[in-house]
């Protein structure tokens, strides 16, 4: 490429009509935009020279194109991308989430004085550095925290991770991206059973490998709060999700709950009958009996997780009195019950009720382990 050729896509550039937009969109297709196109050194390194000289004045569609072919160039001149990344989003967004030509105090100045939008691009970038991540979630915005937690090869300190892990107890959004995390030490995941719901319990309890007592124990401190938490006065709630139910052919553990949070206990019956295959009558009988021996059966032969029962053994427990004391022996013998007894164990039980063998007598005949 020569000196004409050099001096015509800058009058191009700088030419604001119709005409002169298009005609340099086109020359810059030509040159590097299309498919299969090949420059040896020296021409890109003269088509980046025009490129810095006139960016500014290229309307913001052939910007965001030029934009898009840099990001994964590695001789993009750093200049020309901190410029292209400081650009409004749609021009900045392909060079903020691949370029390897940006430097951690690029992102970190984006970071600060760009748009949220800017931040969540950073965060999304793959392998950000520690310095890069707390600077993110110093400037706080929730958005841009949980697309970080989203980001597996995002680098994010030991003291940034427990602070975020504390503040999921105010923030739902970030506890799912958190427990999914490859770094997540088993500590602060057995910390986030106090405050996360019973799905993301039972996710804890199948993916982390924490020490039995300690999640027990916090466990045992959720199904007390439920336990004491005000009794549910009804909504419209439980009747939403049997329709989404009823069109979906699906039931789940969280559906149960929820009926029993709404107050919906006739809701509830309903689907744990059709989930169990139980009969009404024996369904009553187990949420009728204190121990929670029958419930745990019940769930555990149906593939319902520890964390799930519990809390569906604390929302049923809800509506009994019972000293505190009561209430935590209640509680561990329930978990225990459930910890010892084998699934095909817990199935052999639910087929003879199924065959109407007597409650009280196929709990008995129950063999543990």
């Amino acid at each position: 490429m020569g000196k004409v050729e050099s001096m015509y896509l800058v009058r191009l550039a700088r030419d604001r009509s119709a005409n002169g937009r298009k005609a340099f969109a086109d020359a810059l297709s030509d040159l590097f935009l299309a498919d299969g196109t090949e420059m040896t050194g020296d021409e890109r390194t003269i088509i980046y020279e025009i490129l810095h000289r006139v960016i500014q004045d290229i309307e913001t569609a052939v910007r965001a194109d030029v934009s898009r072919y840099l990001a994964d160039q590695p001789d993009t001149p750093h200049e020309l991308a901190t410029v292209l990344a400081a650009d409004e989003i749609d021009v900045a967004y392909p060079i903020l989430t691949l370029s390897t030509v940006l430097l951690d105090e690029d992102l970190v100045e984006i970071a600060r004085n760009r748009t949220i939008e800017h931040q969540v691009a950073i965060a999304e970038r793959p392998d950000i550095s520690e310095l890069v991540s707390d600077v993110l979630v110093d400037l706080g915005d929730e958005t841009v925290i949980t697309a970080l937690l989203k980001n597996d090869s995002a680098k994010i300190a030991s003291a940034t991770l427990e602070y975020v892990v504390e503040e999921s107890k105010r923030v739902d959004a970030y506890q799912e991206p958190i427990l999914r995390r490859n770094d997540l030490p088993p500590a602060l995941a057995a910390r986030m059973v106090l405050w996360v719901s019973a799905a993301l319990r039972q996710y804890i309890l199948d993916n982390f490998h924490i020490d039995e007592e300690v999640i027990d124990d916090a466990l045992e401190t959720t199904a007390m709060e439920i336990i004491n938490s005000p009794l549910p006065s009804g909504s419209k709630k439980s009747q939403e999700l049997a329709g989404v139910l009823e069109r979906e052919g699906e039931i789940s553990p969280e559906l149960l709950i929820s009926a029993l949070r709404d107050g919906e206990m006739s809701l509830f019956v309903a689907l744990f009958e059709r989930i169990t295959r139980l009969s009404e009558n024996l369904i009553m009988d187990i949420l009728l009996e204190p121990g929670g021996e029958g419930l745990a059966i019940a769930c555990k032969a149906t593939g319902i997780g520890k964390a799930y029962f519990l809390a569906i053994f604390s929302l049923i427990r809800q509506t009994r009195s019972g000293t505190e004391r009561q209430l935590r022996r209640e509680i561990r013998a329930a978990m225990a019950l459930f910890d010892k007894m084998s699934t095909e164990a817990a199935r052999e039980v639910a087929v003879r009720w199924r065959r109407n063998v007597g409650y009280l007598v196929a709990i008995r005949d129950l063999k543990i382990g």
